[in-house]
């Protein structure tokens, strides 16, 4: 068997906690990654150049098209192309709980613009080389929160909602392009986010691992094969999928 050709990969959201666990685990597998976050880029990506790493950081907000576009532009002029996008940047551990009643509007639609935007956004600014690639992967990371439905938060558990949906969408139309198009769906995850916010303790220990048939916390290590499986030569012939990734709490 011929050893795969490493690809070139944007990771948003990759500085910090899971976005910076992939980029760094996919950087070990020969990848060629271009970390894209709004804090932190540059910071993350020489962290993983002093370990001989192939890794670039650019400022993006991917509710920009304009940052976007430029994100996907740096990475083509430094690594001559785009193979694949991980469409990880979202809100999460900022969120206030609450009942959706008390959710005001503006709220919402922010939830929504990061969450729904961002990844609609990236994969438009990367679509062109992708299809020139020839073996594009484009894997949005949703959540298992639109399966077990928790109380609120209707807001983000609306939102990884619909990027499932749009994994399925994006799956029919990229097919013949050769880009396969899969989500990710982590479980509750002690992210670097998560624990500065305390937002394990606002959620609570029952809430976090009641009902994983794997009765332990989900740490961002727990992720990252998952990841290398979807963006890898093996995976050619997976789309369209949802992969739950939380200790046997929903089965798919």
């Amino acid at each position: 068997m011929k050893p795969e050709i490493p690809k070139r990969i944007i990771v948003t959201g990759g500085a910090s906690g899971i976005g910076y666990a992939f980029s760094e685990h996919l950087a070990q597998l020969g990848h060629r990654i271009a970390i894209a976050d709004l804090r932190g880029a540059d910071e993350a990506a020489a962290r993983l150049r002093e370990s001989g790493l192939q890794v670039i950081g650019l400022r993006a907000d991917v509710v920009s098209e304009t940052d976007v576009a430029a994100m996907a532009a740096a990475t083509v002029a430094e690594y001559g192309g785009i193979d694949g996008l991980v469409n990880n940047a979202a809100l999460f551990t900022t969120l206030a709980l609450k009942p959706f009643e008390q959710i005001t509007n503006q709220e919402w639609m922010r939830v929504m613009e990061v969450n729904t935007l961002g990844p609609f956004n990236c994969a438009k600014a990367v679509l062109p080389h992708l299809r020139e690639s020839g073996r594009g992967r484009l894997v949005n990371i949703a959540s298992t929160v639109p399966i077990k439905a928790p109380s609120n938060m209707a807001h983000y558990v609306a939102s990884k909602g619909a990027v499932i949906a749009f994994t399925r969408a994006l799956a029919r139309e990229l097919a013949k392009d050769h880009i396969t198009v899969n989500a990710i769906a982590p479980g509750f995850t002690l992210s670097n986010g998560v624990l500065q916010t305390d937002m394990q303790d606002r959620i609570g220990e029952n809430a976090r691992t009641t009902g994983r048939c794997i009765q332990r916390d989900q740490v961002p290590s727990d992720l990252v094969a998952a990841l290398a499986y979807l963006v890898s030569d093996g995976a050619s012939f997976v789309t369209g999928q949802t992969h739950a990734v939380d200790g046997g709490s929903v089965f798919l």
